[in-house]
Order: structure tokens, then C-alpha cells, then sequence
């Protein structure tokens, strides 16, 4: 049953067993003073995939912003047993790769392949393992053939395919996704729901789309007020109408 409640060359974290991320009573305030964080506790596994969900305003957003040190607020928060400090924060960046809900934030290059290769480039690899990253992370998101093309003249569902190429030539340890399905036409995403389950990396997911969840995430967190009001098993999550009703969701 669910609880209720640019740098230089940056070399992989160790694989360590157990939690891959780790946040204790996180917080954080807006420079308004609006509280959108009020003690975050969430532990990640290597190897899960899981989607977080809540209303507009719950704080999922702000959440993710704080898992690569875009923001910064009180509590503790580490990656692969690393701590997020200034000094970790480039390997810690590396491992987690953060996906916009608009891919046009993430594509600035002339080409397609240029987008893939900003990251390694800025690792400061040297230039054959950032080509052969490269060449590996568009296969992964199918994409190969699209190499030469001129990204902003790409659909939303294959910039969004692309957006995700940036992220995983890095080789993140942690894929966070800001709602990878909107926007999506029906056959966009149906694509875009087999690519994430085929891809061998911890995932969080931020969506509204339920209907995604309950197919492709064994678990759940829930969000609402900045707080997790809840964390199971997304089966058990998404059949209790009460809780989905108390926290502005719908039943899928």
C-alpha cells in the first residue's frame, strides 16, 4: 500500500548500490518568500523508473530543478552518495540529466548532431568519444538518420526524441523528465512511451498523463503543497479515487 506523506573533463560517478539519489527535509522559498519545497524526503534506487505527479503549483518542477543544482535550497541532497556541493556539482550534473517539457529550451545548434555533441564537447572529451557518444544516443532514441538535419525544423515528438539525445550522450546515472508527453500527437506518443521503457537508465518522470504512468512506472510519487503526499505502488496509487481527488488528480 503507498505511505502517504561548460566544465572540464568530468569522469562518471562510481556505480554504488542502494540509493542513487537521496533527499532529506528539503526546502526552498522563491525570492518572494513563497515556500514551493517544505521537506522534501525521497530516495531513489538504481534501476527504478518512476513518475512524479501532482497539480500545477505542487512543487515537482522546483523539485527537479534542485536534483543538478539549478536551485539550491536547505536540507540534504546527494547523488550516488555524493553530496550536492559546489565542488560535486559538475560530476553531479553529469550523472543527472535533466529533459525540459520544451525541447526549443535544450536545442540551440545549427544541426542535429552539434545539439548531441554540445554536452561531451563541454566534458571536454576527446573528439572520437564524443562522436561515438554521439552516434550512440541518437540510436537510442532512434534518431541516427536525423543526424544532418536542422533540429528546429523537427516535428515537437522528434525534437523531444532529440532533446533526450542531448541528455543521454552524457551518460547520466539519472534521467529527469519534465512532461515528456505533452504536446504529443497519439502516435508521437505511443513512440515516445516505448522508447523510455526501453532504456536501461533510473528514471523520474514529472506528467500529468496518468494513463502513461499506470503503464510504464511501477512507482508513484505524489506531490501537492510542496510536499510528497504520497509514494507506492503506482497500481495502488491510481485506484484511490479519495486520494487522487484530494490532490487535484483523476483517475486514469
Amino acid at each position: 500500500m503507498p505511505i502517504v506523506h561548460p566544465s572540464p573533463t568530468v569522469l562518471p560517478l562510481p556505480a554504488t548500490p542502494g540509493a542513487l539519489l537521496l533527499a532529506k527535509d528539503l526546502h526552498f522559498s522563491y525570492p518572494d518568500g513563497h515556500p514551493a519545497l517544505r521537506g522534501i524526503n525521497l530516495q531513489l534506487n538504481e534501476g527504478e523508473k518512476v513518475a512524479l505527479v501532482g497539480p500545477n503549483g505542487a512543487g515537482k518542477s522546483t523539485l527537479m530543478l534542485h536534483l543538478n543544482g539549478i536551485l539550491t535550497g536547505s536540507g540534504n541532497l546527494s547523488v550516488a552518495g555524493l553530496p550536492l556541493t559546489e565542488k560535486n556539482l559538475p560530476l553531479i550534473r553529469a550523472a543527472v540529466g535533466l529533459v525540459f517539457q520544451n525541447p526549443d529550451d535544450q536545442l540551440f545548434s545549427p544541426t542535429v548532431f552539434e545539439d548531441v555533441a554540445f554536452g561531451p564537447l563541454h566534458m571536454g572529451l576527446p573528439e572520437p568519444e564524443v562522436y561515438r557518444r554521439v552516434e550512440d544516443a541518437l540510436a537510442a532514441v532512434r534518431m541516427s538518420e536525423y543526424r544532418n538535419r536542422l533540429s528546429h525544423h523537427l516535428s515537437v515528438g522528434e525534437k523531444k526524441r532529440i532533446a533526450i539525445a542531448t541528455v543521454l550522450s552524457m551518460s547520466p546515472r539519472l534521467l529527469v523528465l519534465d512532461e515528456p508527453s505533452a504536446g504529443l500527437d497519439p502516435r508521437a506518443r505511443r513512440a515516445l512511451i516505448h522508447l523510455l521503457h526501453e532504456l536501461p537508465v533510473t528514471m523520474l518522470v514529472s506528467t500529468h498523463d496518468l494513463a502513461m504512468v499506470r503503464e510504464l512506472f511501477p512507482r508513484t510519487v505524489m506531490m501537492d503543497g510542496g510536499q510528497v503526499v504520497a509514494d507506492g505502488a503506482t497500481a495502488d496509487l491510481l485506484q484511490n479515487q479519495a486520494l487522487l481527488e484530494a490532490h487535484g488528480l483523476e483517475m486514469p
